[in-house]
């Protein structure tokens, strides 16, 4: 059986923490900017986590 492969979109997207969560970027944060506010765009800025729910789809993504 040859080795499974690492989705490479997946690892370019995801990083995992050290208590191993799944760190993620936001989204709506690429174009119409204007109409969305300051403190919606500051707040979409930090990470957040893969919910538990998608967890283990996106371990399996990354093989890990």
């Amino acid at each position: 059986m040859p080795k499974m492969k690492t989705n490479k979109a997946a690892k370019k997207r995801f990083k995992k923490t050290g208590t191993g969560k799944i760190k993620r970027r936001n989204r709506n944060l690429n174009h119409l900017l204007e109409k969305k506010s300051s403190r919606r765009k500051r707040r979409l800025r930090s990470a957040s986590h893969v919910s538990a729910a998608d967890t283990p789809t996106v371990n399996k993504l990354l093989k890990k």
